[in-house]
């Protein structure tokens, strides 16, 4: 009984979705990051209180004087040189950067969109012109879209153009939820880290001048 307990809350686990909930509208950009039924908001970043001193209220005489500033070479009286870069093997880094791509193409396919909303407001007293920039939108969404649904795996969507012809410019809404279960993030993870580590192995070896 207790193997079926375990089993039950391993398979809940997995079923978890991790992801991404991204919104642009009038009061600009938020991104949050979900973990199940929590959301996260994760930009724009929450307000430090105004006590706390930020680096950015520093007086400037007070960062010319930090000790993070760049120091003088004490024998020579010069500034230190930056030091000299090594360069690496093409080889190694071509086979380490096909797994990183191999690792996103797989990704890309696992990963869902539950819900993608899109509202467009188009902007125009002219109703020819608007008529015009309208059915352009409209065709531009017609093409756009069938490579969407290729790429992507989209549970649901909608989008709308509309038109106004009282606004000064063009106006946007966008809802966009990916996410991604953890079991599958975790098999992704340890299929690709498998074959990365010994290649990661292998560059930080050349690097310490090894063979």
């Amino acid at each position: 009984m207790g193997w079926i307990i375990a089993l039950a809350v391993l398979t809940a686990i997995a079923l978890i979705p991790l992801g991404v909930s991204v919104v642009y509208d009038a009061d600009g950009l938020v991104v949050k990051v979900i973990g199940g039924p929590i959301k996260i908001r994760v930009y724009p970043a929450r307000k430090a209180p105004k006590d706390a001193p930020s680096e950015e209220n520093v007086p400037a005489k007070e960062a010319a004087a930090s000790p993070a500033t760049r120091q003088p070479d004490k024998k020579t009286g010069q500034d230190e040189a930056p030091p000299k870069e090594n360069s690496g093997s093409v080889n190694d880094f071509l086979s380490l950067a096909r797994t990183g791509l191999a690792f996103l193409n797989d990704l890309r396919r696992k990963l869902r969109v539950d819900r993608l909303e899109l509202k467009v407001i188009m902007a125009g007293s002219d109703p020819c012109d608007l008529a015009v920039n309208y059915g352009r939108a409209w065709a531009g969404v017609g093409n756009l879209w069938p490579q969407l649904e290729r790429s992507l795996k989209i549970r649901k969507r909608d989008v709308q153009i509309e038109c106004d012809f009282t606004a000064d410019e063009p106006r946007l809404w966008l809802r966009l939820d990916i996410t991604i279960t953890f079991g599958r993030l975790l098999a992704l993870a340890a299929r690709y880290g498998f074959k990365a580590m010994p290649q990661l192995l292998k560059l930080m070896k050349s690097k310490k001048g090894g063979v």
